[in-house]
This record gives structure tokens, C-alpha cells and sequence, in this order.
């Protein structure tokens, strides 16, 4: 396609200047510090700071301190209300939401600045894409959405993007020649119609060469909504029309392929690889986290679309990027922001270049949003320094769960408890995150000691309670975690304990802690419980 070689083009000096700029990481990381230093000491934030535009890297470590959403909560609350932005000269384009760990909802300020950071990794990414999938400029791509939770969608209308919109205008209306699934899918009135229609151009194009997602488990949710829509699918590809779906939405135009609905309609609903290698014969690469609790869903959703390579994501949060996949690896993405890097065992912090192969470290991120040194909480180990820069290895939330992108973390599932009210004579012991928690799909259990036949209704309390979390809710409403479960059982504490043993922890170091991420299959004594929780659940309901 002809919209692959001119994207390619256009994301091409992007990918020199990274090539060639590796071997002064130091000298490139300084000079962004002084650009974004400029910035913030000629806005309000800055000056109230006491930010200098001509500090050094080590004065600026000296004189800011480390730094979480809380601590810019309400100059960026009062720039959303009021207009503008106090934090960086710099206009904001947008507020992206996201999750908080103590608060439902963080919004970050995207700048024109940040998005420009945005696009310095993109496009060593995108050229770096086609340097080693050719096969991608034979087809069209799908290049997942921003999803955004139901209850959000009215009164974000114009906030809604997706990730084509992270590139600069001329790549993005590029990207945007080559895409699958059209950017205005988003703008529907609900995240199953935007499903929906996604599904159904997704199904319409045999051509499909990319498919870019974040959590392989949204993957697997796309395949397995499409087993169970598929007679709808069918009809809706066979007529063109969207029927009942996307009321009210600005999407009107509606795929059709006959070729597409007869596939549907022979299906018989099973999950193979043998299905969907027919329905997308050209698919070249999947790109889907493949590390941590993302491991085994990525290889489970590889296995069903073996026509494809699979390419692990980059780190990529909605305060900035860390890394992006280059030459088969995880490499900074040191000409987007200015990196700095914490010990969590000491609190040490490290320039990037002063990164040692083995280390296990967290990024603080200074942008163009105008947020500094801000601490992601993610945890990510130095596999070495090819070239010139670290190449990272994603570990993990520090202190949060993690299943499918919720990020869970105990301040916010304290929270969550301290809203509802449990059965007299019950104690919480632990909320534990598992692969399977019932129907082969990731979700939380919470184990209480005591008696009582209130398990049903305590786990919708807390499932409610914990919507209030965007990316929790987002997840549910796309059906990646499970309902949450309580269970209930008066030696509670001892099972959990035995738990951990089990698990290889050490008698005198085991801890109560108010959350943890169980990896692989539960433990018999939840198995059997699964049954009698559903069916307390649906004598609730």
C-alpha cells in the first residue's frame, strides 16, 4: 500500500536522529533538561517552585523532590476547570484520564510539547516496524483505541482519541490511510458498540496485516465477543447495515462483505487457530504486552493466530513513554522525556547513564506535560546498554496488581473496603489477583475468615466500589477481569497462610497483606468454591 511507504517516509528522519544520537545519551537527556527546564520556569508552577531555566542536571535532582499525581492534582484540576495550563509553557491540547492509586480518576495534561515527545518514539518505532515485518505494507492495520469506560463517553466527546492521535498531523493523517478500523468507532454511545463495530471492520478486511493492542487479554476478548456475536456479525456484514447497533452514533457508514459473512455463519463458535488464519490469511505481526502476568495470555492469544509474529510493547504509560521495541529489544526512549531511575530497595536514584546491566529499578519521567520527577510505580530490570542506551525488561507494578491494565494497588483497594460493610463476625484476610478466576478469565477473590451466606453480596458491593477506578471499570466493561468473588471460610487465615508457603515464602517473612497477585492455577480449595459462589451470586441477583 502506498500509505505504508509515505508513513515510513515521514516517520523516517525521527528514526535517524534516534540512531544516530545513542552514543550521547548524556549529552542528548541534559540538553532535553534544559529545553523543559525553560519551559516550566516561565509558568506559574515553575516560578512557585523556584525553578531556575539554567540548573544543572545534578541541581534540579537536588532541588525537586520525587513527586506522585497527588502533588499535582490541583494545579492541573484547576487548569482543566479554568482553561490553559500552569504547569509548562506550553499549550494543552487535551486531558487524558487514567487511573489513580488513591482516586478514581488522574488527569494528565497533553501538551503540544508532549505529544511532540510522544512522536520522537514513535517513529524509530513505526520505521524499526517495517524494517523487520515487511509483510506490514501488504495489508491494513488496527491499532487499538484509547478505550475509554461507558459511563465516561457522554461527557468526553471531544476527549476520546485513539492512539493514531499520539503521532504529529501529518503522520497521523498518513497512519490514519492505513487503517483498518476508522477513527470515529470510538465516538460511539458505548464501549460494546464500539466493539461491535470494530469486530465488524475488523472481520470485513481479509487484508488485515497488524493488529496493535495493549493487553493480550483484550485480544482474547475481541476473539471471544466475536464467537459470541456472530450471527449478529453475519447479518450486520451480509446487509451493510448496522441494525440496532451504534444508535446515536457519528458512525454511518457500515462495513459489508459477503465473503466475511459466510465465513461467520459456518463457524461454529470454537476458538482455533485453523478459523482465523482463513478469516485473516495476511496477518504479519500481533504487538501485545508479553511480560509479567501478560505472559501467559500473550502466548495463549499467539496460539491462535500463528499466521502472525508476535512483538512484545514497549512501557508506555498515559504520563509518557519508557520504552519502545527497537532492533529486538525494549529501548529507552531517551530522546522523548528526561529519565531518571529509582532503587526501590534503597531509594537511590541513577541517571540513565549511569544504569548497570541487572538492575531493578523505577522511572521517574519529566515531560512536557509539565510534571517532574513523576514516579511510575513500574518496575523494570536493565538488560544491558546495546548502543549506547538501556535496554528495559517490564517486571511488573510496584506495590499494584496488574492483570489486564487495571492497576490495582492496595491504597485503592483499602478504600474500596472501607465502603462497604461486611457480615458481622467476618474478617478480610487478603483480595488476591488470579489468571482464572472462573470461565478462564482473570480476576480478584476476596477471602474473608468467618462464617456467613453473604458472599454474593459482598463481592458486588466491592466490585461497585472498585469501578470508581477507571482502568478497573474499563476492564470490566470489556469483560478482561471477572466479576469479583468472595469467599468465606471460618480457617481462612491458615489457608492463606499455607498459601504462601506453598508459594515458597518463609515462615517468619510472610506478611497479611491486603492484596497480592496469585500467579498460576488457584489452589483446590478455591476451585470448589467456584460453583457455590455462582450460584449464591445469581440467587442475588
Amino acid at each position: 500500500m502506498f500509505g505504508h511507504r509515505l508513513l515510513k517516509m515521514a516517520a523516517w528522519p525521527g528514526e535517524r536522529r534516534f540512531a544516530a544520537g545513542r552514543a550521547r545519551l548524556e549529552s542528548v537527556q541534559r540538553q532535553k533538561q534544559a529545553l523543559l527546564l525553560r519551559k516550566v520556569a516561565a509558568c506559574e508552577a515553575g516560578q512557585r517552585q523556584g525553578i531556575a531555566a539554567d540548573w544543572q542536571w545534578e541541581t534540579f535532582a537536588k532541588q525537586v523532590p520525587v513527586s506522585d499525581y497527588d502533588h499535582w492534582r490541583d494545579p492541573v484540576n484547576r487548569a482543566r476547570e479554568m482553561g490553559g495550563n500552569a504547569l509548562i509553557q506550553s499549550p494543552v491540547v487535551r486531558y487524558q484520564p487514567t487511573s489513580g492509586s488513591t482516586s478514581a480518576i488522574k488527569w494528565i495534561p497533553y501538551t503540544r510539547q508532549f505529544l511532540s515527545e510522544l512522536d520522537s518514539a514513535i517513529s524509530p518505532w513505526i520505521v524499526d516496524l517495517y524494517r523487520q515485518f515487511p509483510r506490514l505494507r501488504q495489508g491494513r492495520h488496527y491499532w487499538s483505541m484509547s478505550w475509554v469506560p461507558t459511563s465516561l463517553r457522554d461527557n468526553m466527546r471531544d476527549d476520546i482519541n485513539d492512539d493514531i492521535q499520539l503521532m504529529s498531523m501529518g503522520k497521523r493523517l498518513l497512519a490514519g490511510a492505513t487503517q483498518a478500523v476508522p477513527q470515529d468507532v470510538s465516538l460511539a454511545r458505548t464501549s460494546e458498540d464500539s466493539l461491535f463495530a470494530t469486530l465488524a471492520y475488523l472481520i470485513s478486511d481479509s487484508s488485515l496485516s497488524m493488529m496493535s493492542i495493549w493487553s493480550p487479554t483484550f485480544g482474547l476478548g475481541l476473539l471471544k465477543s466475536m464467537a459470541l456475536w456472530r450471527e449478529e456479525l453475519a447479518e450486520v456484514l451480509a446487509s451493510g447495515s448496522w441494525g440496532k447497533r451504534m444508535q446515536g452514533s457519528r458512525t454511518q457508514c457500515c462495513p459489508r462483505s459477503p465473503r466475511a459473512a459466510a465465513l461467520l455463519r459456518q463457524w461454529d463458535g470454537r476458538l482455533s487457530a485453523d478459523f482465523f488464519m482463513t478469516l485473516w490469511p495476511s496477518l504479519a505481526l500481533v504487538s501485545a504486552w508479553e511480560t509479567a502476568a501478560s505472559g501467559p495470555w500473550a502466548r495463549q492469544l499467539h496460539a491462535l493466530l500463528p499466521q502472525a509474529a508476535f512483538q512484545g510493547k514497549g512501557l508506555w504509560a498515559t504520563e509518557g513513554v519508557v520504552t519502545i521495541p527497537y532492533q529486538g529489544q525494549h529501548a529507552l526512549a531517551y530522546r522523548s522525556h528526561v529519565y531518571e531511575f529509582q532503587d526501590p530497595s534503597d531509594g537511590a536514584i541513577y541517571a540513565p547513564w549511569e544504569l548497570e546491566q541487572g538492575q531493578e529499578v523505577m522511572p521517574l519521567l519529566s515531560t512536557g506535560s509539565g510534571l517532574l520527577r513523576y514516579r511510575l510505580k513500574d518496575l523494570v530490570r536493565v538488560d544491558g546498554l546495546p548502543g549506547g542506551i538501556p535496554a528495559l525488561t517490564f517486571l511488573g507494578r510496584a506495590g499494584t496488581t496488574d492483570l489486564v491494565g487495571e492497576k490495582l494497588t492496595a491504597a485503592a483497594l483499602d478504600a474500596a473496603m472501607a465502603e462497604i460493610t461486611l457480615p458481622v463476625k467476618t474478617l478480610p484476610v487478603c483480595t488476591v489477583a488470579v489468571e482464572d478466576a472462573g470461565e478462564g478469565i482473570p480476576g480478584y477473590l476476596l477471602l474473608l475468615e468467618g462464617e456467613s451466606l453473604e458472599s454474593a453480596k459482598v463481592a458486588n458491593a466491592l466490585d461497585a466500589a472498585l469501578q470508581q477506578h477507571f482502568h478497573y471499570q474499563l476492564a470490566r466493561n470489556l469483560e478482561q477481569l471477572a466479576p469479583l468473588r468472595c469467599v468465606i471460610h471460618p480457617d481462612m487465615r491458615e489457608r492463606y497462610l499455607q498459601q504462601c508457603r506453598e508459594r515458597g515464602m518463609i515462615e517468619g517473612n510472610i506478611k497479611m497483606e491486603s492484596l497480592q497477585y496469585w500467579p498460576g492455577e488457584l489452589p483446590t480449595w478455591l476451585r470448589h468454591s467456584q460453583v457455590s459462589a455462582r450460584l449464591a451470586r445469581e440467587v442475588v441477583l
